[in-house]
């Protein structure tokens, strides 16, 4: 079934009652089923929610964001119980080899090499090497393929003078807000597969409590450079706006393609992060990335 998500911008209460999550503003009020959201991003400051609320989201694996002073997505609530097995989902993720850690950094890394190749070759409509890089992939990335070709896709997506930086000029504010919502999203689908974002494959920062939410979601990164592509095609404010912000979540719907049928993006994210899951329990040995154009 398909979440939906909630767009908190006005000063609202958000309180629940018979299973429903009650919306008031000075606008307007309304309501909708716990069951039926996937993500509540709060940004407004003067907004209120219960905790009886959040409680209830969190316990049917909604994700609940909350924006900062900067409207950027700043902290996460997920449900920490979320599988019925997730005490031995952790002991063999925690304890999962190195060779296994490397052959999965590898496979995720040919598939946003290839994404990304895909997308410039959207944009330009030229063919070009991408492909040839991410045949190069070794266990573990240890030749640095991902680096290698960062440098030459985003020389080819600005156009222009432009750096990617995380607080660089336009339009990485874009980029910084849809791969806060992307990460959210990988982040709840590890959860609900009972995973421990925390634990990453590659990612080891200590200071990082969603490791393995940023390793997951490296080959979905394209889905956010294409949107905020065609957002600047069509002459979008350097600022982001509540109208462009809304537009960046409409990513958690985008349609994803596997092998026999296709998802959208929130649906898709879940099969990726249990095929995850049965690569640490020993039962399959690739994860399951979709394709992200048909």
């Amino acid at each position: 079934m398909l979440k939906k998500t909630i767009f908190i911008t006005q000063k609202s209460s958000l309180k629940v009652k018979n299973r429903q999550l009650l919306i008031q503003s000075e606008t307007r009020e309304g309501s909708i089923p716990i069951e039926d959201i996937g993500f509540v991003v709060v940004e407004n400051q003067e907004s209120f929610l219960s905790l009886p609320a959040l409680n209830l989201l969190i316990e049917n694996n909604a994700a609940v964001l909350i924006c900062g002073n900067n409207h950027l997505p700043n902290g996460m609530f997920l449900n920490l119980n979320s599988h019925h097995i997730q005490q031995e989902i952790f002991k063999n993720q925690i304890q999962a080899s190195q060779p296994l850690k490397k052959q999965l950094w590898q496979q995720t890394v040919v598939e946003k090499i290839k994404n990304q190749g895909l997308l410039l070759e959207k944009i330009s409509g030229s063919k070009n090497h991408f492909r040839f890089l991410a045949d190069k992939v070794l266990s573990g990335d240890s030749s640095n393929m991902e680096g290698v070709a960062a440098q030459a896709y985003w020389k080819t997506y600005f156009e222009k003078d432009i750096k990617r930086a995380r607080f660089g000029e336009f339009p990485n504010n874009y980029l910084n807000y849809g791969y806060a919502i992307l990460r959210a999203a990988v982040a709840r689908a590890l959860s609900g597969s009972g995973l421990l974002c925390t634990l990453g494959i590659n990612h080891r920062n200590k200071y990082n409590a969603f490791a393995l939410a940023d390793d997951i979601m490296e080959p979905f990164r394209p889905i956010v450079d294409e949107k905020v592509y065609a957002l600047m095609q069509e002459n979008c404010t350097e600022a982001l706006t509540t109208q462009s912000k809304a537009a960046l979540l409409e990513i958690l719907t985008r349609t994803v393609y596997f092998k026999d049928e296709k998802s959208p993006l929130m649906v898709g994210l879940s099969k990726t992060t249990a095929s995850l899951q049965q690569c640490f329990l020993g039962d399959r040995k690739r994860i399951k990335y979709p394709k992200l154009w048909n």
